[in-house]
């Protein structure tokens, strides 16, 4: 059994999926297993993806129709059989000591999760660059030959992700703003199998992470904070995030919210309810209704309103903790009635 599994959701990705793959074969640990599921994709990765299999057994290559990077990512999961699991997006790629870090920490904190961050300035560089039509296929991050000593590493340890973990990070106070969990991308964590085997990813939906990291979370799991750079994000200029429309992007975020708030409705404490709908619920539920300003058509409108009006219904915009909130509930009631938006 290898000490990690990582799955890697493959599709229509050929431009970037060797970068990808050769990050992981170039680990500094080498006791690990690549799931890479490819999800029906058109292009040359299936081609790619048999060379690898080929040359090292420990990329596994499972083959589907495609259903979307939540399906990808559950179907890769009955292969994992490493005691811990990590995600990878196939059009980015990983520190050369991502592994070894993480399963070092893991195994000395005896933790759940061990999260680090993905390098915040390697991303912008490329956006800046794409927009001035520059290359952005060859730039190599700065970071990337950085090299740590596993022993002078600065970590947290922590007994209370709710702390920690948020959307919420412009206005943390002083230094605890260095130990934030920031957002809930899935692919700058490593976890430990028992913690997350048995939790889907909402199958159809966009930002899938956000539901499935409140699920983990209601866990109470042990975590690692380790704010290093070890994760490298690509700006994938031609996928489906991007690219989406806006009502798509709304819905998916209204049923993300819809399904996290009935799980935390059923199985929180008070306190980690308190916690959640503080430091994520609110701000997802702000960045759905900032989308409605976009959508122009009043068939479009009356999808949005029936949205919201469900998210009502449930009890999801019920108890706004602060200033801001508040004002956003009273906006949103008044759209649920209206179907129009103030100016």
């Amino acid at each position: 059994m290898p000490a990690i599994s990582i799955i890697i959701p493959v599709y229509n990705v050929e431009k970037y999926l060797r970068r990808c793959l050769d990050s992981v074969l170039n680990q500094t640990f080498t006791d690990w297993q690549a799931i890479c599921v490819n999800d029906g994709s058109p292009d040359n990765s299936a081609d790619i993806l048999a060379e690898y299999a080929a040359r090292d057994s420990r990329f596994v290559v499972v083959t589907k129709e495609n259903g979307g990077l939540s399906d990808a990512r559950n179907a890769g999961m009955p292969y994992a059989s490493g005691d811990y699991i990590m995600y990878l997006d196939s059009d980015d790629f990983i520190h050369p000591q991502t592994m070894e870090i993480a399963y070092y920490l893991a195994q000395r904190d005896d933790s759940d999760i061990v999260s680090f961050t993905y390098d915040r300035i390697y991303r912008p560089q490329l956006m800046v660059r794409h927009v001035l039509k520059m290359d952005t296929d060859n730039v190599v991050p700065i970071r990337m030959n950085r090299r740590y000593e596993l022993n002078k590493i600065p970590t947290l340890i922590t007994d209370d992700v709710y702390s920690y973990a948020t959307e919420r990070t412009h206005n943390a106070p002083g230094k605890k703003k260095k130990w934030l969990i920031k957002h809930c991308q899935v692919w700058k964590n490593m976890y430990r199998r028992e913690l997350i085997a048995d939790i889907p990813f909402i199958k159809g939906i966009l930002f899938e992470d956000f539901p499935w990291w409140s699920e983990v979370m209601l866990r109470n799991p042990r975590v690692t904070i380790a704010p290093l750079p070890l994760y490298f994000y690509i700006p994938n200029f031609g996928g489906i995030v991007l690219g989406a429309k806006q009502l798509r992007i709304m819905n998916s975020l209204c049923t993300g919210i819809k399904t996290a708030y009935l799980k935390y409705q059923n199985s929180a404490t008070e306190y980690q309810m308190k916690k959640w709908s503080e430091n994520f619920k609110w701000y997802f539920i702000k960045w759905a209704f900032r989308k409605i300003k976009y959508i122009d058509s009043d068939a479009d409108l009356s999808q949005a309103r029936e949205m919201f009006r469900e998210l009502e219904r449930i009890g999801a915009l019920d108890c706004p903790p602060n200033a801001w909130s508040k004002k956003l509930r009273m906006k949103i009631c008044d759209f649920i009635k209206t179907c129009k938006l103030d100016a």
